[in-house]
């Protein structure tokens, strides 16, 4: 229309990450290494975890805000994104999330119908044990999904990777990289 000036949005400050599972799949290490690549690059970040009772196996939950500025509240409340790393998580935390949802499809088999175009298959468990012949790597291809999802820094996020966990890089590096290459990520990026 003539005479209409349009005003861009202006652009988020402030991210949201929620990744629950269970204990021993390595949700509290993602969010470690999240945070410091973003602490790595200048944000201000903060990390809340909870472990259930038991340690393996347990229900565990890590939520990040990352945020240039202030962060006013460490809590939560609407995720742009979610990993789901076991249906109990994804029944329990799905209304939390208000964007993309990860999910690995051996872990999460039931996902709601009601918002498919926010659901990212990350086959996580099926790729970690096919390619790199170990489950406990699966973190590391879901972290990698997240990390082109979010559109974060791939470099950053390897050396604060390789910052955090003290062994097995070779394996990590390769896994996070299966991650960000799956062709359902590139698509829902």
């Amino acid at each position: 229309m003539a005479g209409t000036e349009t005003k861009e949005a202006p652009a988020k400050t402030r991210i949201e990450i929620l990744i629950s599972g269970f204990g021993g799949q390595g949700v509290i290490r993602m969010g470690q290494i999240l945070g410091l690549c973003a602490i790595n690059q200048g944000h201000r970040v903060t990390m809340l975890k909870s472990h259930g009772t038991e340690t393996r196996g347990g229900y565990v939950r890590a939520q990040l805000v990352i945020s240039p500025e202030y962060v006013d509240s460490p809590v939560v409340e609407n995720a742009d994104v979610f990993v789901a790393f076991s249906a109990p998580a994804y029944k329990r935390f799905h209304e939390l999330c208000r964007g993309k949802i990860l999910y690995d499809p051996e872990m999460v088999e039931d996902v709601r119908s009601d918002v498919p175009g926010r659901h990212v298959e990350v086959p996580a468990t099926a790729l970690a044990k096919e390619r790199l012949g170990n489950v406990l790597f699966a973190n590391m291809i879901m972290l990698g999904a997240l990390t082109r999802l979010a559109g974060m820094d791939f470099e950053a996020m390897k050396r604060a990777m390789l910052a955090v966990i003290p062994r097995f890089h070779a394996e990590n590096l390769k896994a996070l990289d299966l991650g960000y290459q799956l062709d359902a990520v590139a698509r829902s990026a």
